[in-house]
């Protein structure tokens, strides 16, 4: 007997080609994906503002949608480039600094531990001359070095160049008409689902919604507290570059562990360039100890919860592999994808432990 599909099979068979070809379009899109994904990410993050500014009502008077959208676009990216210009020049004087300050740092090590290595039978000494070239040559361009860098960049890569900045000037463009016509995307999305999957899908987008709703607005509330406290303490403690080093400890926590020890090591290095003898690191160390204990018992189980799902292994994970697959874009989806998987998983987990393989 010949294999035949029925007309419902034929149409599944049909639909689900469209929607493959649909994805492997978006796929072979990827380099030009970049701004319509981080625009969509902040429209999920913002539209939540815009909604509390649209709804809002003083007296008679009720905010107009699109005036609410460019309120909080101006707002954000009005943060947004205070906090690079606060960020940048601090580290253009540290990239100074350590071009200086580091041989005569390791020239000091060297004398300090040498003495007592020998007297353990360990003969070690450092090549000053060395190290000091290779720090010349790798931190280069410093100072004026680093325009003509940039000019030699232009010339040769000039369509890159124009690529990324046509790339930053996009995101502000399609988030503000995201998060104009935010619902309305919803609601096409809804209707383009096919009947009979819409409660279900629309469960699991639910589920997804307070995962990372709870998840993002919780992590957001740890990374500004800890870049006040960071910020703060630092200042007490004297470090010059306390206010970019604390603000920028305090937003890389988003990142588990690795933020943490980017923060730490720029305030080490702040600390040695600055203080003498053991001072600095002493207090820089004291200072992150203190916060990451008050992130870890009392900021994040308190804000974020623990019960939404996406510890810090998750995130890491989801990080690399995103990232190793495919690339920026790849790192800009990898929260809300874990999100969505972890959402898949606990289904497809429920399922299983309710087939008949696994109780059979």
């Amino acid at each position: 007997m010949p294999f035949s599909l029925t007309p419902e099979q034929k149409q599944t068979a049909f639909w689900l080609s469209i929607w493959l070809a649909f994805g492997f379009l978006l796929y072979a899109l990827g380099p030009i994906m970049p701004p319509f994904v981080a625009a969509a990410i902040l429209a999920y993050a913002l539209n939540g503002v815009v909604d509390y500014l649209d709804q809002m009502r003083i007296g008679r008077f009720t905010m107009p949608r699109t005036a609410a959208a460019v309120l909080v676009l101006m707002v954000f990216l009005s943060a947004l480039l205070a906090l690079v210009l606060i960020v940048i020049p601090v580290l253009q004087k540290e990239v100074v600094l350590l071009q200086a300050q580091i041989p005569l740092f390791l020239a000091k090590l060297d004398a300090m531990l040498s003495p007592r290595l020998r007297e353990m039978g360990i003969h070690v000494q450092l090549d000053l001359d060395g190290i000091k070239k290779i720090f010349t040559q790798q931190m280069a361009t410093s100072g004026d070095e680093i325009w003509a860098t940039v000019l030699t960049s232009a010339r040769i890569g000039g369509g890159a160049v124009l690529g990324s900045i046509v790339t930053l000037t996009l995101v502000p463009v399609v988030l503000f008409y995201m998060l104009l016509d935010w619902h309305r995307i919803l609601r096409n999305i809804a209707v383009a689902l096919p009947r009979r999957y819409v409660v279900q899908t629309v469960g699991m987008a639910r589920e997804v919604d307070t995962l990372l709703a709870q998840y993002l607005r919780g992590q957001l509330m740890v990374m500004l507290v800890l870049a006040l406290f960071y910020s703060s303490a630092l200042m007490l403690a004297g470090l010059d570059v306390a206010l970019p080093v604390g603000i920028l400890s305090g937003l890389l926590i988003f990142i588990p562990y690795i933020g943490f020890g980017i923060g730490l090591s720029l305030a080490l290095v702040a600390a040695v360039l600055q203080f003498p003898g053991w001072y600095g690191l002493i207090v820089v160390a004291s200072v992150y100890g203190v916060g990451q204990v008050l992130e870890g018992f009392f900021l994040t189980p308190r804000l974020v919860g623990e019960r939404i799902g996406l510890n810090a292994l998750t995130v890491i994970f989801a990080l690399l592999a995103f990232g190793q697959l495919f690339g920026f874009t790849g790192v800009l989806l990898a929260l809300p994808a874990s999100a969505v998987l972890m959402v898949a998983f606990r289904h497809l987990r429920h399922s299983y432990l309710r087939s008949s393989f696994y109780n059979a």
